[in-house]
């Protein structure tokens, strides 16, 4: 079998390959540039940009299944570039999915989609999409998702997963992140310091990708669905990050700020990047006050029920097998 990964070089696309490869697939990534480590893998690459239909279509000629994985990330930027990659270029993989006769389309979503700024405690799918963004990632990523659930039929079986901040060996973006901001002594509670988050260790994320993918048919209960992924439990996101940073030799974060003084912050640098156009992100978003201090992990009992996932890595392993004592 055929199988294509959009953005097989990144964190999740990388580790999801080789679990496929390891299963006897056949990967193909489709991205913008050649990755040598694809390659030894026996990943070959298929150049292209998301944004352009025709390049698209081309590389999912003879795929029998895509996973779509990449997007354009971030906590700030100009809305039109997530709007390209995040919504056109989403749009392209579904016509590119028909045009070849693709059977399967699985999509790696986020749980931000349902992020409305209050806190979320347990919630399941049925909880609705957010109407309320502070970030052009959760935005885009919101239309995208409907887009690939409302294409789902008897010819496609589209599903979207949402695994929420995934880490790992070699993550190359929220642990660095935060060991880099605490170096720096950027870093600091918001809020009490109590919330509770879902994190997903890598292979969990992969497993449940494949999982998804073996059981996804045009008749299954996981056609045209969407579903949360993490860990067996949440974690107490500033526990969590104290741990990371004792494991990196760095001192635990004490100092706070309260929630709606960190909010404002957000607020004011978000105006002041955008009205002197300023490259780059600003050292705090309304976003990220609100992810750093409001609670928000999810039940993942539909994805148990539907194709069997429960994470075989436990939350004590994976920071293990991340960063060691």
């Amino acid at each position: 079998m055929n199988i294509l990964v959009t953005g097989a070089g990144g964190f999740l696309g990388k580790n999801l390959s080789s679990s496929l490869l390891s299963k006897g697939y056949k990967v193909w990534n489709f991205s913008r540039k050649n990755h040598p480590q694809l390659q030894s893998m026996g990943v070959d690459t298929i150049c292209g940009d998301l944004k352009n239909e025709a390049d698209v279509s081309a590389a999912f000629k003879g795929m029998d299944a895509v996973f779509h994985v990449a997007s354009c990330v971030g906590i700030w930027g100009d809305y039109n570039d997530f709007y390209q990659t995040n919504v056109i270029g989403t749009e392209n993989v579904i016509k590119a999915c028909r045009a070849n006769g693709v059977a399967k389309l699985l999509y790696t979503s986020t749980p931000s989609v349902v992020f409305d700024a209050g806190d979320i405690c347990g919630a399941d799918e049925t909880k609705p999409y957010s109407n309320k963004f502070h970030g052009n990632y959760a935005k885009t990523k919101t239309i995208a998702e409907q887009m690939v659930l409302r294409a789902n039929d008897e010819k496609l079986c589209t599903v979207a997963l949402r695994p929420h901040l995934i880490f790992g060996p070699d993550d190359p973006h929220l642990i660095p992140r935060l060991v880099d901001a605490a170096k720096k002594g950027r870093l600091k509670i918001v809020g009490a310091g109590k919330n509770l988050v879902d994190v997903t260790y890598i292979q969990n994320a992969v497993d449940a990708h494949i999982l998804a993918f073996e059981k996804l048919s045009p008749h299954s209960k996981l056609a045209g669905q969407a579903y949360f992924i993490g860990q067996e439990r949440p974690v107490v996101l500033w526990d969590f990050i104290n741990e990371i940073l004792a494991r990196h030799n760095l001192p635990k974060i004490t100092g706070k700020v309260p929630e709606r003084v960190a909010f404002n912050i957000g607020l004011f640098f978000e105006c002041w990047y955008k009205f002197f156009r300023i490259n780059g992100e600003p050292p705090m978003t309304r976003f990220v006050a609100l992810q750093f201090s409001r609670s928000h992990y999810f039940s993942h009992q539909k994805a148990k029920n539907d194709f069997g996932y429960e994470p075989k890595i436990s939350i004590e392993q994976a920071l293990d097998l991340t960063v060691r004592k």
